[in-house]
């Protein structure tokens, strides 16, 4: 994956409501506007790396980045599932995440409980893998000490 570690700096949108009400996993979605700034070439899928709400900790998180085919969406999507239980919602916040390794590819899935199943796979895969040193560093990335509010893309 020639774009890893990837940098991303945006406000946290509304996204469509799913991820907490449908799926249980809470998603920070990411504007239109920082999506189209990720490289055209970044395969969809499903990645694991470092995200940090304004100046907060930072936290372990998957994303997903494409058009999630169970949905069917007609616009592509970055979605971050930050792993933390957070006391309430951070919408107009900064979030700042380090994608640092790719998962597995997009797919559909027959049921809504197979793409739950599949996605706490990831999570527990995130955890784990996140715990190697070489990833361990990241999470301490003068990146995630936010001096600049702005939107950045690969800001780093």
């Amino acid at each position: 994956m020639k774009h890893l570690p990837y940098f991303c700096r945006g406000e946290v949108v509304r996204g469509f409501g799913r991820g907490s009400k449908e799926l249980g996993i809470p998603t920070a979605n990411f504007s239109e506007e920082v999506v189209d700034s990720f490289p055209s070439d970044i395969a969809t899928g499903i990645y694991y790396g470092w995200a940090c709400v304004g100046n907060g900790d930072v936290h372990k998180m998957v994303l997903s980045i494409g058009w999630n085919p169970y949905y069917k969406n007609v616009k592509k999507s970055v979605e971050t599932h930050i792993i933390h239980t957070f006391n309430e919602d951070f919408y107009g916040e900064i979030l700042s995440i380090i994608i640092v390794g790719y998962i597995r590819p997009e797919k559909n899935f027959d049921s809504l409980d197979a793409l739950i199943a599949a996605i706490k796979g990831d999570i527990e895969e995130a955890e784990k893998t996140l715990e190697l040193p070489e990833h361990q560093k990241l999470k301490d990335h003068n990146f995630f000490q936010m001096n600049n509010v702005n939107s950045v893309a690969n800001g780093h």
